[in-house]
């Protein structure tokens, strides 16, 4: 099962010295707990902020490993502070260039300049239909995150199993479910064609090496 957190450290208590403090504590337990992706999703912050704090979250992750699993750091929407700061790749919004543009930008910036630290391009892309997943597949994405399934907060949006499980079906590419999914529903997702999940509050809310350990376990 492939696990995706995505950040938000405006639910974090506190000034915001301290959320980005327990933001960068939380990257940390859930790269030593075997995460395999995080997605820096922090879409507020100014761009000279945002590239600062993603320095900070590529060294945690790369100081902090698991023995079994490479966590690996992604930065939403942002080719040109992932590039500079050693991301392992970046996540497209659904309204974003597609992952044909992304990666075509990423070639021209490492081909320019050969002392960039990145030198991976991992593309995940957000789709809310099976179309979306198909398209997203020709254009070179890597991975999908597929929702929301379950809900969105703040609204009932909610897409539901079966459209997960056709999602599922048209596309070869990994795709994870994101929408409420929390322990109770994830093997859910499991049954209908999901190589995994992705949330923000099942990991940031929680003790993630336990969450880690009861969906693993569940696979």
């Amino acid at each position: 099962m492939l696990l995706y957190y995505i950040t938000d450290r405006k639910q974090f208590p506190g000034p915001e010295p301290r959320r980005r403090e327990l933001l960068l504590a939380k990257i940390s337990e859930a790269a030593r707990a075997g995460v395999d992706y995080i997605q820096l999703r922090e879409k507020d912050l100014p761009a000279r902020e945002l590239e600062l704090l993603a320095r900070q979250a590529v060294r945690v992750c790369r100081e902090t490993r698991n023995q079994k699993r490479e966590t690996r750091l992604l930065i939403n929407a942002r080719s040109d502070i992932a590039l500079a700061t050693g991301a392992d790749g970046i996540h497209l919004p659904s309204n974003a260039i597609t992952a044909s543009e992304a990666r075509a930008i990423w070639s021209a910036v490492l081909t320019r300049n050969s002392k960039l630290e990145t030198r991976n391009c991992l593309i995940a892309v957000s789709c809310h239909t099976a179309d979306e997943i198909r398209l997203a597949e020709t254009q070179g994405a890597d991975f999908a995150a597929f929702g929301p399934v379950f809900e969105k907060v703040g609204t009932s949006l909610r897409a539901g199993i079966e459209a997960l499980r056709a999602a599922c079906q048209v596309s070869h590419m990994p795709v994870l479910a994101i929408g409420g999914v929390n322990l109770d529903n994830a093997h859910a997702c499991l049954a209908a064609g999901a190589a995994g999940v992705a949330a923000i509050r099942l990991f940031q809310e929680n003790n993630v090496r336990e969450i880690v350990e009861k969906l693993r376990r569940s696979d």
